[in-house]
């Protein structure tokens, strides 16, 4: 057992003692990234930032802890890209001047996606330019910046993704959001696909990460297996403009 899945599992025995628990996935934390008791005290963390309040076009991850905040900036006029869970159904345009004022609080949730977003193709999500914030989720995330999920890649594939088309790149901030439990002391080591933030917001504090490397861009084929990439279509879209696959 390496050491980032020893990390995950003493960070989980922790977070049930803070967690909301999920509709559909309860507290199964392999499965889903958890609200957690505060969490709005971190994203007023987020939202009192400058390079927030001049953004425009913000990447979010569909999260539970983020919920709020995908509220809070429809509020305020920020456009959204939303990936879907598991990146199985690709991304999703939250346009806040097709939603309704009253109607931003549904709208961040996951299900308010049927209703005020709208699919959008990497070709698309390229054409609008770079994002100007991506604000994720982590299971965990060491003070130095190196954030881990749930061990599904789908945050690693989305940059991969979007470093890419070019929307991304290694100056682009990135900020996690997670309880003060999940922030790991133990310096790591990123692997080749794991993302470095910038900064971690938890209800007592902001922390701004000295990173120390370079972020990873592109797509790493190599160890996606064919399964995965069948499982993810925007996956499949890429590799169509690649010429891997046939048009």
């Amino acid at each position: 057992m390496n050491k980032t899945t020893l990390v995950r599992q003493r960070i989980w025995s922790r977070l049930k003692d803070v967690a909301l628990p999920d509709s559909r996935f309860h507290l199964n934390f392999a499965e889903v990234i958890p609200d957690f008791q505060n969490s709005g005290a971190a994203i007023a963390h987020i939202l009192a930032l400058p390079q927030m309040q001049q953004a425009n076009y913000v990447f979010v991850t569909p999260d539970n802890c983020l919920a709020e905040l995908r509220h809070r900036l429809l509020e305020a006029g920020k456009t959204l890209v939303v990936s879907t869970y598991g990146i199985y159904r690709g991304f999703f345009l939250l346009d806040p001047k097709a939603i309704p004022p009253e109607q931003t609080r549904f709208a961040g949730w996951l299900d308010g996606l049927e209703y005020f977003g709208s699919p959008i193709s990497l070709a698309e999500i390229g054409e609008r330019g770079a994002f100007d914030l991506m604000i994720t989720g982590a299971s965990a995330v060491s003070t130095d910046g190196v954030r881990f999920g749930k061990g599904h890649g789908f945050f690693d594939l989305e940059w991969g993704m979007f470093t890419d088309i070019g929307v991304a790149t290694d100056t682009t901030p990135v900020i996690a959001v997670v309880h003060d439990v999940q922030v790991v002391e133990d310096k790591l080591t990123p692997s080749p696909t794991d993302i470095i933030v910038d900064m971690i917001a938890t209800p007592t504090r902001l922390i701004e990460v000295q990173r120390g490397y370079r972020r990873p861009h592109g797509i790493r084929w190599e160890l996606l297996t064919p399964e995965a990439i069948e499982a993810t279509p925007p996956l499949q879209e890429l590799q169509r403009a690649r010429g891997l696959l046939p048009a």
